[in-house]
């Protein structure tokens, strides 16, 4: 199986850009033959080492660059240039090996950078990072003409590479383990280093012959590569680590993570939140698994130990209390009676007396008389080994499930458990046989029980002994050990992960069932993976964010597409916690680790609400507007003065209605979605609530629907016709208001050397100057350039070129220049292809109504949290309606209500017209009857939109007019039904 990449991804476009933009205004090289030209150009440089990036811009253009994309990107402008860094802040799961991988190819296209270094924090995430450009290496060919280019990781025994990474006129691609390379650094500059000193360092460092008498180290500085640093919150956190990097001599360094800690210059954010909204991650589900509370043996669990004031460790015990025993949670020391401490539970007579404590991290204790010992996180005497057991045999059946809704869909459901003990799962006997630990054994047990049951019988056509397995690292005998996942053994099975991991999207390889040691879960990154559970006896320091984050990419199907079905996209992780504790947890992650502060409404939060005016038009109420909006929610409790969300804003009731101030009743939905939005317990739902959704055959079969469905459901198929004259003066006037092009620029910096008996400084600034660089001599084939990117006749192309009256200004900055002219015409023509688009009723083609019961057959299940409940059942094919909004959920209330309202339908999902831009799907279909029946479909609009997605929104909607108008159906998009009239 092969997997597939969608180019077209705008939010991965959008991150790709941030970063090129960044060097706008830096000229290019186009092609080996033009290095000597480049020494004044920029772009490339020689030296008698090798070929070097060089940036000719100034610090002033490029925090113009910078200011730019920020305010582009919706993010807080910097005031000055934090350094030459770069952050891009990529949620876990949205591809960002990817966007960074193609960024390098972009830079190259459109700057000529060739020579580029991926610094990575561990093994697991440098194999990852291997088998990307693997898998993505024909996808790039693709996209770039087939570019060459050359990857290698950093090896001191393999210096050939680093002559060649600094020599070759292709790209090069390096990549460094951060460990293994900051071992090769010295730890002090080399001229303050003695003989002595210098003959001991790493070979990196050292003169060597077969390299003319150099240090291999000064063919990458030569090389001024581009670095790339993948979780820098793991890569440069000490002096040796940034000092490493720093004697890489990097152009300029690019940092992406999910977690930044210093984000310099950030240039694009993609947070949890956002990614969640957008649909780019799984959706998360919570199985809590718990236990009752159980009294009748000693019960004991370590939860820490201290060492700041005296040694003591905190456990949880039963007390007794006037009401009888209750769990608690208490401090002890050496010498400490639980009989005692527990107000003399029999329980604990004998063999509780706190012997010793030990405070070593990693490896903390407390021990008892009488041998008893507990790890931090282990109890006895509770129900540990039962929740476990449960937690297996709930994962299973949530397994089970997601195997029978996704059937003949081609799509592979992976389940994942992470265990602390290998012995839990596999026994290596003395006579050299294999037998299941306890976890093993539950396991096959569940998938029995439940694999016979009607439901679930023949969903999988393989033995349970066929369908688990686990991925532990060995010993030297072959056998799984326990492992740390930083050992030499680890790299092997993280190889061997990364090298399975196409096999194990297979339908027809019988795996589905993954045990694997915790210590390994960086190392697993499958899309498919549709179920996580955590089984270690002991504490785990991992956060919920690393444990989700294994199972939150969108899944691929058999033939290595990306799915987008929202109703497939959802990881259950399958928790020992309540659902509550769960998610106040991740909560706590995400405002530590990205500065999130949830439930908080800022003045400027309703800025972009759109309000319609008397004539027609559309604006948005502006900061200042928003500004009175938020004081009254104030003023009226639903925030706090610092804009927190308070308990009195409860949407989910009923009974609720947001209370706005006079003359914004129209924009109360939207205001309530506003602040809606920000509460992040909307976005990690409960397993448990939801249900199936219950079909109304009835409705189905009745005449009104019948009708209904007869006139909506016809297929079109849209031509685009336009005229090249009017192509041609609407580029012309788009081309006209593009700003001057100005010329490649070199900057000289001169600072002051000091020499001293402390050492040689070069750190006081003189003067900087900047000056144009020489006329660029040999001039790219812009037609050629233009055709590729637009796809027009050169005849047209040329047309337009001559009569711009800038032509002119491409011998200035070709570059520059021939994007500036492509960006124009491809928008003049995009806006021509909308206007002249038609849509023709196709004979024989329609959507068939029989998948609804087909759907409904197969079981719709939704969360109980987003329906509406159908009050008139005879009105609607099901008992509840999803909705996404306020909006939404206003609307289907007026529906049901609306006594002149016979029927309605939220169309499904697969109800989708083909527009230029991606297909479209409309919300709604309904009959009513006063005078006459009349058949509607209406588009219920939010107005909360960002200016970029509702454009787009507003141009499918356009597509979707004409659609309908083909076809005789009343269409229109209203905020309200009050607007519809009938």
């Amino acid at each position: 199986m092969k997997l597939k990449f969608d180019p077209s991804l705008q939010y991965q476009q959008d991150a790709i850009s941030a970063v090129v933009g960044v060097f706008d205004g830096q000229p290019f090289v186009q092609t080996g033959a033009m290095a000597f030209q480049s020494i004044q150009i920029g772009g490339l440089f020689q030296t008698e080492l090798g070929m070097g990036n060089r940036l000719n811009l100034p610090d002033d253009e490029l925090l113009k660059n910078v200011q730019r994309t920020q305010e582009v990107n919706e993010i807080e402008k910097v005031a000055a240039l934090e350094g030459r860094e770069f952050s891009v802040e990529m949620e876990t799961g949205t591809g960002k090996t990817y966007v960074y991988l193609r960024t390098i190819f972009e830079l190259n296209k459109t700057y000529g950078f060739k020579k580029f270094i991926i610094v990575v924090p561990s093994v697991a995430i440098r194999e990852g990072v291997l088998k990307s450009i693997d898998v993505m290496k024909e996808h790039f060919e693709t996209l770039y003409d087939k570019a060459p280019f050359d990857h290698f990781v950093y090896d001191s025994k393999r210096l050939g590479k680093v002559r060649q990474f600094a020599t070759s006129n292709q790209i090069q691609i390096m990549v460094i383990n951060i460990q293994s390379f900051q071992k090769d650094v010295a730890d002090k500059d080399l001229a303050d280093m003695t003989e002595d000193e210098l003959k001991k360092l790493n070979v990196i460092n050292r003169e060597n012959d077969r390299m003319s008498g150099r240090r291999p180290i000064e063919f990458i500085q030569a090389a001024n590569p581009i670095v790339i640093i993948d979780e820098p919150q793991s890569v440069d956190t000490t002096e040796k680590s940034r000092r490493a990097i720093g004697n890489l001599n990097p152009m300029v360094t690019l940092r992406y993570s999910a977690t930044h800690r210093n984000p310099y210059n950030l240039v694009y954010k993609l947070d949890p939140i956002k990614a969640y909204d957008l649909r780019l991650v799984k959706r998360i589900e919570v199985a809590s698994v718990r236990s009752d509370e159980n009294f009748n043996d000693a019960y004991v669990k370590l939860i820490s130990t201290d060492n700041t004031n005296g040694i003591r460790a905190r456990l949880e015990i039963h007390k007794e209390g006037k009401l009888g025993p209750k769990p608690t949670k208490l401090w002890v020391k050496q010498g400490d009676d639980l009989f005692v401490k527990s107000e003399e539970r029999e329980a604990y007579r004998n063999g509780y007396m706190v012997q010793n404590i030990d405070c070593t991290p990693g490896s903390e204790y407390v021990e008892f008389n009488q041998g008893r010992f507990l790890e931090l996180g282990q109890e006895t005497g509770g129900l540990a080994d039962d929740i476990m057991k449960a937690q297996v045999y709930e994962t299973v059946e949530q397994h089970l499930k997601k195997e029978r809704a996704l059937k003949g869909k081609g799509i592979k459901v992976l389940s994942l458990f992470f265990i602390d003990r290998v012995a839990n799962y596999r026994i290596y006997n003395e006579d050299g046989t294999t037998s299941l630990g306890k976890i093993g054994q539950w396991f096959e047990e569940a998938y029995r029980e439940l694999t016979v049951k009607p439901i679930y019988k023949g969903l999988i056509p393989f033995d349970v002994d066929e369908v688990h397995n686990g991925y532990f690292s060995q010993d030297k005998q072959g056998h799984a050990k326990d492992t740390r996942g930083n050992t030499t053994d680890d790299e092997d099975t993280y190889n061997l992960i990364m090298r399975d991991k196409e096999r194990l999207l297979d339908p027809n390889v019988a795996l589905r069932f993954i045990f694997s040691h915790s210590a390994l879960r960086e190392g697993w990154d499958n899309p498919n993976v549709f179920q996580i559970c955590t089984l270690n006896e002991t504490q785990s320091a991992d956060k919920k964010r690393q444990e989700i984050g294994r199972g939150l990419r969108l899944p691929v199907n058999e033939a290595g597409e990306r799915v987008h079905d929202e109703t497939v996209n959802r990881l259950t992780v399958i928790a020992n916690e309540s659902y509550e504790d769960f998610a106040r947890t991740l909560q706590t992650e995400f405002e530590e680790d990205f500065g999130i502060r949830f439930g908080k409404v800022e003045k400027i939060a309703f800025a972009k609400l759109v309000r319609r005016a008397e004539d027609g038009t559309e604006a948005e109420i502006g900061q200042d507007e928003s500004a009175k909006v938020w004081a009254d929610l104030v003023a009226n409790g639903y925030l706090n003065a610092a804009g927190d969300i308070l308990d009195k804003f409860d949407p989910k009731n009923p009974h609720f209605e947001l209370k706005v101030p006079e003359g914004y009743e129209d924009l109360r939905a939207a205001i309530t979605d506003e602040v809606n939005r920000k509460v992040f317990k909307n976005r990690i739902v409960n397993a448990r609530d939801r249900r199936e959704l219950k079909f109304r055959k009835e409705v189905h079969l009745s005449e009104d629907f019948q009708k209904l469905w007869e006139k909506i459901k016809h297929r079109t198929r849209y031509r685009v016709t336009f005229d090249t004259a009017d192509l041609i003066d609407r580029a012309l006037a788009r081309i006209k208001q593009i700003e001057p092009i100005k010329a490649p620029r070199v900057a000289t910096t001169v600072v002051e050397v000091d020499i001293t008996d402390a050492g040689v400084s070069a750190d006081r600034q003189i003067a900087t100057h900047v000056r144009d660089a020489e006329p660029v001599k040999v001039l790219p084939d812009i037609l050629a350039f233009l055709q590729k990117e637009t796809e027009l006749t050169r005849h047209t192309l040329a047309e337009i070129l001559k009569r711009s009256g800038r032509l002119a200004e491409f011998k200035i900055n070709p570059q520059a220049f021939m994007a500036a002219v492509a960006k124009e015409i491809s928008r003049a023509l995009h806006d021509l292809m909308l206007e002249g688009i038609k849509y023709e009723k196709v004979a024989g083609a329609h959507w068939e109504q029989s998948r609804i019961e087909q759907d409904a057959e197969e079981g719709i299940v939704r969360y109980l949290s987003n329906l509406y409940k159908v009050q008139n059942r005879e009105k609607s094919l099901f008992d509840a309606i999803e909705y996404e909004s306020e909006v939404e959920k206003q609307f289907a209330r007026d529906l049901d209500s609306n006594e002149n309202v016979k029927l309605f339908v939220k169309l499904p999902s697969w109800f989708k017209i083909d527009t230029p831009i991606g297909s479209y799907n409309p919300d709604w279909a309904f009959v009513t009857e006063r005078e006459e029946k009349l058949y509607f479909v209406r588009e219920t609009k939010s107005t909360v939109d960002s200016e970029e997605l509702r454009t787009k929104e507003n141009q499918k909607i356009a597509c979707g007019r004409k659609h309908f108008e083909s076809i005789g159906v009343d269409y229109s998009v209203v905020t309200s039904l009050a607007e519809v009239a009938f």
